[in-house]
Formats: structure tokens, C-alpha cells, sequence
């Protein structure tokens, strides 16, 4: 009897967002598997130590803007296995690192031989005076997904365990205003949308964290003129993209509405609506141009020409269209100025 319940529970219809939800963050979820993120797919973290010299970059200005205060916070979220924040500390300068408050913000438990200075949590800390940097957080943020039916109904996408799909009720009248307002309905049978509001929900919580700063979210997104008509939900496991399975075996995605999560949180907060740059707009702001070194130093000094380009390598990886270059940037100062706009 106990071996029948528990196959019904795990093969019951849910809605996109509770199924990611357990397949994600549940006791046996893809985020609490030991190999961690890197273990299945590679990030901007993950691609080259000039990410987290360009975030370190990014935070020395934040400093600079707040005026140099003691404690300055930076909060990794979506922490992985505390790669960035490693980074980070290891690239500020000297005065800058003996001033930094850090904190890796992940479900999973901390690594062993993490940095001690390095605070790890599961949620955000409160009154955050410095930087909050969520690189590819939103992305995983659950969300229900609607289809429209052959009436012209959007409803809800049922899904069970092994990823079969059927279609339910019609969407809530909260998620069915969020689509009117930010992926409009087209009507036609069998087009998807991916309901946003969550991650508008989830985002607003995380830039009210922030009393002096920044907040910066990092992820594929789209706007309301480049929604695409089947949606963007897809799996990743060891590597490869792969159809998306709510079982706890691969990664669950969807790029994210970001247009969506900057206005909701000026609402919230009675802030100007945040800016959204390109990644590659960003790190280039930030010296990461993924410019070749001069010929000459071949001659001069062939170690540093190595080196030289293989950085320049690692920053043309960053900043590439068509890669990791077309990522988006949602940059929201709060009381402070945008400290990457150019003066």
C-alpha cells in the first residue's frame, strides 16, 4: 500500500512551477546533488577567472560610489558552489577585501574548504550595503507554463514525473493579467507562453535587500517584442541540453522576462526602472575587451604573449554574440548612481 501511494504521488499532474519546484529544491532536488551546477553545465563563472575579476571591478566601483563603507556587502546569489565569491575576494584589492562582508546564498550545503570568510546562507541578508549579484538565479526560478487551446483559452501545462504533458484549467486571473500585460495571448492552438511572475516576485524580494547599492541579475532573457511563440523551457544534464523531465535527474530552465522583473520591482520599490545591458556591453564597461596583445611581445616576452592571449581568448568566450556575450544585465542602483555608465 505505501509503495502504491508514494507512485501516486509521484506520478500526479502538477503545474510546471510546483513539479520544477521538488525537481529543483526538494530533498533529493538536481541543486542539492553534490557535483553541483558545474557538474552539468557552464557558466560565465565557469568559463574564465576575468568574470570574477570584472564582478570584483563592478564591486570597487559600487565602493567607490557608496564612499567607501565599512562593512561593504557583496552577495552572491545563486552561489553554486561559492565559485564567484572565491573569485571575487581573490581579485579585490587588499583594502577593499578587508572591508568585504561576503555571502554565498545557496539551498545546498557548504562545500568543504570554502573560504571562511565567506558566509554562506540560504536566504539573502537584510539591509545590504554594497552589491547583490544574481548570475543565472532567475533562470531557475519556478514558473507554470500556459498553451493555448483550440478555443483560443490559454491553460495551464500539467506535467507529471516522467515530463508527459497534458493541458488544465485556465490559466489564474493573476497570471492571466501578467500575460496580458507581458507576453500577450497570440490565440493561435498550441502556442506557449512561460508565466513570469514569480521570477517579478522573486526579483522585487531580492533588490528590497539591498538598502545602498546595487543589484545586478545575469540571464538569457527576452522582451516583450522578442517573445518566442513556443516558449524557452528545456533541461540540461551532464553537459547537454535535453528535454526537461521533472525527476531530479537534470537541470530545469527558461530564460527570463526581464523587462517583466525591472518593472515589477521600481513598482515595489518606488525606484527608477532598472537598465538592461548586454553581458558583453557590460564587461566591456567593466576592461574585458577580449583584445589580442601586440605582436611585439612575442618577441619581447613570449609568456606574457601566451598569456596575454589566452585571455584574450577567455574574453572573447565572455562577450561573443550568439554565447555568453548575449546574456542580460538588469542593473538597479539603489541610492547610489549606475555605477556602470560611463562618467
Amino acid at each position: 500500500m505505501a509503495d502504491e501511494e508514494t507512485d501516486e504521488v509521484t506520478d500526479e499532474w502538477r503545474g510546471w512551477r510546483a513539479a520544477t519546484e521538488a525537481a529543483l529544491y526538494g530533498p533529493e532536488g538536481f541543486y542539492r546533488r553534490p557535483e553541483g551546477p558545474a557538474g552539468h553545465f557552464r557558466t560565465s563563472v565557469h568559463a574564465s577567472p576575468l568574470f570574477a575579476r570584472a564582478v570584483a571591478g563592478l564591486l570597487c566601483r559600487v565602493d567607490e560610489a557608496l564612499g567607501r563603507p565599512d562593512p561593504l556587502d557583496f552577495v552572491d546569489l545563486a552561489a553554486g558552489r561559492g565559485e564567484l565569491t572565491t573569485g571575487v575576494l581573490a581579485a579585490l584589492p587588499a583594502e577593499v577585501a578587508a572591508r568585504t562582508r561576503a555571502y554565498a546564498v545557496e539551498i545546498a550545503a557548504r562545500p568543504d574548504g570554502i573560504d571562511p570568510r565567506i558566509a554562506w546562507r540560504a536566504e539573502p541578508p537584510r539591509r545590504i550595503t554594497g552589491l547583490l549579484f544574481a548570475n543565472e538565479w532567475l533562470d531557475n526560478v519556478p514558473l507554470d507554463v500556459a498553451e493555448t487551446d483550440a478555443a483560443g483559452v490559454p491553460r495551464l501545462v500539467l506535467v507529471r514525473r516522467d515530463g508527459t504533458e497534458r493541458l488544465g484549467d485556465p490559466v489564474p486571473e493573476a497570471d492571466a493579467r501578467w500575460l496580458r500585460r507581458w507576453w500577450p495571448p497570440a490565440g493561435e492552438e498550441g502556442l506557449r507562453a512561460e508565466i513570469g511572475l514569480p521570477r517579478d516576485e522573486a526579483w522585487a524580494s531580492a533588490v528590497g535587500c539591498v538598502e545602498r547599492g546595487l543589484a545586478v541579475a545575469v540571464d538569457y532573457d527576452h522582451t516583450i517584442d522578442t517573445r518566442p511563440l513556443f516558449g524557452t523551457l528545456t533541461g540540461f544534464r551532464a553537459g547537454r541540453e535535453t528535454a526537461p523531465v521533472p525527476d531530479g535527474t537534470c537541470d530545469i530552465t527558461a530564460h527570463v522576462a526581464l523587462d517583466a522583473c525591472a518593472a515589477h520591482a521600481a513598482s515595489v520599490h518606488a525606484l527608477p526602472r532598472a537598465r538592461l545591458v548586454r553581458q558583453r556591453d557590460a564587461l566591456r564597461a567593466l576592461g574585458v575587451t577580449g583584445a589580442r596583445p601586440p605582436l611585439t611581445l612575442a618577441s619581447t616576452d613570449p609568456a606574457a604573449y601566451v598569456r596575454a592571449l589566452a585571455g584574450a581568448g577567455e574574453a572573447a568566450e565572455l562577450t561573443a554574440e550568439g554565447g555568453l556575450g548575449d546574456f542580460g544585465w538588469l542593473v538597479q542602483p539603489v541610492g547610489t548612481a549606475d555605477p556602470l555608465v560611463e562618467a
